[in-house]
């Protein structure tokens, strides 16, 4: 081992010009340089030559200098671009020559070249140098990969992998809190990362890449000009070099592990680093300072002249003492995300895992944070009020100000987001360990603003391991740390802060909580930490920080890191992104924007209207983060943004869209496929965009059929949008803006079995309602009329989610074909497994239309229709006159259709729709026990209504009642609509995916809001 104590050799200046021309026939001007246990001399030529003439310390093994030798010898012939001394060979043919001193110690003799440039002691340090100090070490250790000398397994004090041994020197140091923080990181190096050494990557290193052995260009002080002295080399732990430099370069600078970063991620780009490595490199700075300041300690006794042993002393000790307040596993952290990794290990899994999940998590709250009315709470505003009271430690007067704000505004839940910065952190505690005078401001949890007592449940399964009271001024009060271990996903932890005192008598370390399961309650301030009532949810991606390590609010600087390691628990408490960020225009803009760019007829629902940015399966989404659970939009038949639709859709839209006149596969194999879910007969298809183009089409061929154009309907009947279709819509020609029933339709009653007269019998129902048709018919021929076609809904919507009476369709069907009429069957609202027994509700009255049309649910939102007739009618369409629809049955349709019909069947969602529909209807019974004015409920699968009147005797309209409970389900985030004559049947139609909670959350709803109707009186 070297010994490190020898003292340096002590030849004077005519002696050392004397050995320069002795040796290596060099003259010129000497000078000396500072040097720790050798003799350096600067030798300087007239022709403005210049060298450096190195004594070596007597001590110094031969084998040791012959090592240094070979090293720079490797570098010259090998990788010349390195800037690094080149030797000079002696008089006597070698590169090293020797000296005997006055003691008549021999010594070892080398000159090298002169590197031209700047100390790097003698220039300001800026992110830039100290990032291409990195890429120059980086090139160095590169260009000494694969270089070894039998010198070089060597070790001595400066070898860090040796840092244990300063313990030896601790007596040395005589102030008793410095000893003290030096053993703690030793202790600490000695058992968790000496044992890790040897299974790290070695190589020969430079080992002494301190500021006066880098040199920077004298005209560019960013740039690397060389690196000197090689006296130090050794093979080591390749990570040793970046500790030694960084342990140099990051002395009494403001930001010491950003700096320590910066000139990793410099070493990283030029000689990718290993995550165990970064694992490592805060304590191997640590312990090459530790080293450092317990030397010196040592040899003031023996060197006290020695200006450099004490050239970074005081430095070391303050770098030091800041170490030791610091969190190694945070600054790991930043030293592992300046290479590109993980902050730690698995953290993006966490992420991911949760985000993947996020849908079969529990509910934070008895009511799920994503269905409230939210609102950020204005810590973001340094001057607000709540911001002022809460930093100036007056909790009751924050508190106070939020309620009153929140009952004006209607707000249910206060949020305080991930990232935001505020001032309400005055707390001494929120002062930053890592960058000098900065504050920590940056909120790192999720607040929930609620009353003080509200409970708060775990979203998944979690094992206690810690709750405790952390007393500190503004802290968190009652704190609890869960540990998660899901399946698929590192393990991670929670941190519920704020919490009320009594969690700390009913949970204890280890218990098991199932999801769902009650953590605790939100404390009052008196027990908060003197906050106004809140609970700050954080998620920590590092287990082994234990509860008050887990970083609640954090530097700016850092935040990309906090992020990873601390990431946003949003999703995991269930609050949409939408909370957070609005984009686009205001909904006042909207409106206005509406009212000049389109048409003013479109309607807009509701009397304040919302702004939806996003749909997920039932939910639909609006622009403040406001989840709704749609009972009412059935185009999206299988959810919102369903993910096997918008695959398909994507997929094929990426590769082709062309249209029917050209070949492809998908047109045909979606015509079999539809046509496969259809009674036998029904076998050929056409394809349109929208229900109005099937329904007009379906008029065409039934004209051409026939050669008539009178037309059957059910009165309040609607059938689309264009003139024609119009003509046939009671609900259209009798409303505002209609021009009456045209000649050529004829209008039956609708047969609704709840306004049956009362002397019919039940069981007649269906052949009385279609007396109905029968006079219309006999209408017709008296007028030497006879119809084209009967067009219905299976299920009339628009009259009121009505359901026919069994036998009906036979009957009518029966009396219209004796005439030569067609039977159409508008599916357009209630096919496709909507109604769970069958997958048209036109089978539910054992019968087979000669024509069916299809529209919204069939694309899942996508723009498409069809019509399937059968081979008899379409032959006769075919007249010679094309019939061609730009769009209709194109592949990107095509592909949505088939995965719809792929969706329902592989997810069995006509017995869902069918159970979910027989549970609702069970339940809106129960509710009409209770509440007088449901008259009637009726509905098969999910296509379900519920009539109100206000005396069930007279059968009143409730119209008023409906209205109002249609806009207190909207006020409550549900959405379903109103229909009927009289717009007194409250519709709805979720869709197909709709859940058992669901149906009890939209049942909630209902409740509450047929109670706060009725008690108001409509």
């Amino acid at each position: 081992m070297t010994d490190v104590t020898h003292p340096a050799p002590a030849f004077s200046l005519r002696e050392a010009a004397q050995l320069a021309m002795d040796r290596f026939g060099i003259g010129g001007r000497v000078t000396v340089l500072d040097s720790e246990r050798d003799q350096n001399f600067k030798l300087s030529h007239d022709d403005g030559s210049q060298w450096i003439l190195k004594i070596v310390n007597a001590s110094e093994p031969v084998s040791e200098c012959e090592f240094q030798v070979a090293l720079l010898d490797h570098l010259a012939r090998n990788n010349p671009d390195v800037a690094a001394p080149r030797l000079t060979i002696s008089q006597n043919g070698t590169p090293l020559a020797d000296a005997i001193s006055d003691a008549g110690e021999r010594h070892a003799v080398r000159l090298v070249t002169w590197l031209p440039g700047l100390p790097m002691a003698m220039s300001g340090r800026t992110p830039a140098l100290l990032e291409n100090l990195g890429r120059a070490l980086g090139r160095l250790d590169s260009a000494l990969q694969g270089f070894i000398h039998p010198g070089a397994l060597r070790t001595f004090d400066w070898d860090i992998r040796e840092a244990g041994a300063a313990r030896q020197r601790l007596h040395h140091i005589s102030d008793v809190a410095d000893r003290a923080l030096v053993r703690g990181l030793l202790d600490h190096f000695d058992a968790a990362v000496a044992p890790h050494l040897a299974g790290l990557r070695a190589q020969v290193i430079h080992n002494d890449a301190n500021d006066w052995n880098v040199l920077v260009d004298e005209d560019n002080h960013e740039r690397i000009a060389g690196i000197i002295d090689f006296g130090d080399a050794l093979y080591s732990p390749l990570i040793a070099e970046v500790a030694v430099a960084c342990a140099y370069s990051i002395l009494d600078v403001e930001d010491p592990i950003g700096a320590a970063a910066t000139l990793v991620a410099g070493f990283h780009a030029e000689y990718p680093l290993r995550e165990e490595e970064l694992d490592v490199l805060f304590d191997l700075i640590a312990m090459r300072l530790v080293i450092s300041v317990t030397l010196s300690a040592q040899r003031k006794e023996k060197s006290a002249d020695n200006p450099y042993l004490a050239i970074s002393e005081a430095p070391a000790w303050r770098l030091l003492r800041r170490f030791g307040a610091m969190n190694r596993r945070f600054a790991t952290s930043i030293l592992r995300n300046a290479c590109g990794f993980e902050a730690t290990p698995g953290a993006r899994a966490v992420v991911a895992w949760i985000e993947a999940n996020r849908k079969s998590l529990a509910p934070v709250l008895d009511r799920h944070p994503a269905t409230q009315v939210k609102a950020l709470v204005p810590y973001g505003d340094p001057a607000h009020p709540m911001t002022v009271t809460s930093a100036a430690r007056q909790p009751d007067k924050a508190t106070a100000w939020w309620d009153a704000w929140c009952a004006e505004h209607g707000i249910e839940l206060g949020i305080g987001p991930w990232g935001e910065a505020r001032t309400v952190y005055t707390s001494d505690i929120f002062c930053s360990r890592f960058i000098e005078g900065a504050r920590r401001v940056h909120h790192l949890g999720l607040d929930l603003f609620l009353q003080a007592g509200t409970k708060v449940y775990t979203p998944l399964p979690g094992t206690v391991r810690s709750v405790e009271i952390e007393e500190d001024p503004l802290g968190y009060g009652c704190l609890i740390e869960l540990e998660h271990r899901p399946d698929g996903c590192p393990p991670f932890v929670t941190l519920w802060g704020h919490m009320a005192h009594e969690a700390m008598a009913r949970l204890k370390p280890g218990e098991k909580l199932q999801a769902g399961a009650l953590v605790g309650e939100m404390g009052a301030p008196v027990e908060n930490g003197g906050w106004a009532p809140h609970l700050h949810l954080q998620i920590s991606t590092d287990l082994n920080l234990s509860a008050r390590d887990i970083l609640g609010v954090g530097e700016a600087r850092y935040l990309n890191v906090w992020g990873e390691l601390f990431p946003d628990a949003a999703t995991l408490a269930g609050i949409p992104p939408e909370t957070f960020v609005q984009t686009g225009r205001t909904r006042p803009e909207i409106v206005a924007a509406r009212r000049t760019s389109l048409l003013p007829n479109l309607s807009i629902s509701y009397s304040e209207p919302i702004k939806f940015v996003r749909g997920e399966g039932a939910w639909l989404i609006d622009d403040r983060g406001r989840a709704y659970l749609d009972c009412f939009n059935n185009v999206c038949h299988l959810g919102h943004a369903h993910p096997d639709i918008v695959e398909a859709i994507c997929t094929q839209s990426a590769r082709l869209n062309t249209n029917t006149r050209y070949l492809h596969d998908a047109v045909v194999t979606y015509a079999e496929r539809l046509t496969a879910t259809l009674p036998e007969g029904l076998s050929v298809a056409s394809f349109a965009c929208s229900g109005s183009e099937a329904n007009s089409l379906a008029l065409r061929m039934a004209r051409t059929m026939t050669g008539s154009n009178d037309a059957l309907v059910l009165d309040w009947a609607y059938h689309g949008t264009t003139q024609e279709l119009i003509d046939l819509s009671p609900y259209k020609y009798k409303r505002k803006g209609g021009k009456g029933k045209p000649a050529h339709v004829f209008e039956a009653a609708i047969p609704d079995s709840y306004r049956a007269p009362l002397d019919w019998p039940v069981e007649e129902y269906a052949l009385r309602f279609a007396e109905s048709i029968g006079e219309q018919i006999e209408t017709m021929r008296k007028q030497g009329r006879a119809p084209a076609f009967f067009i219905a809904e299976s299920i009339p919507s628009v009259a009121g989610q009505v359901i026919l009476p069994e036998g009906y369709l036979r009957e009518v069907y029966r009396m219209v074909r004796a005439v030569g009429g067609l039977c159409i069957a508008d599916e357009v609202q209630v096919g496709f497994g909507r109604v769970g027994s069958h997958w048209w509700a036109f089978e539910m009255q054992g019968v087979v239309p000669d024509i069916v049309t299809m529209g919204k649910p069939i694309g899942n939102g996508h723009p498409m229709s069809a019509l399937v007739t059968t081979r008899e009618i379409a032959d006769r369409f075919n007249n010679g006159m094309e019939y061609f629809n730009t769009f209709g049955g194109n592949p990107v349709s095509c592909a949505a259709g088939l995965a719809v019909l792929d969706v329902i069947e592989r997810d069995r969602l006509r017995d869902n729709a069918a159970a979910i529909g027989a549970y609702l209807v069970a339940r809106f019974r129960a509710m009409q026990q209770r509440y007088e004015v449901i008259g009637d409920v009726r509905g098969q699968g999910l296509f379900l209504g519920i009539e109100l009147v206000n005396n069930r005797k007279t059968k009143e309209p409730a119209t008023a009642f409906a209205r109002k409970v249609n806009e207190g389900a909207k006020v409550r985030g549900v959405l379903i609509g109103t229909e009927g004559p009289q717009d007194n049947v409250l519709k709805m139609r979720p869709p197909m995916v709709f859940s058992r909670a669901d149906a009890d959350h939209l049942i909630e709803v209902l409740e509450d809001t047929f109670a706060m109707v009725s008690a108001e009186g409509a």
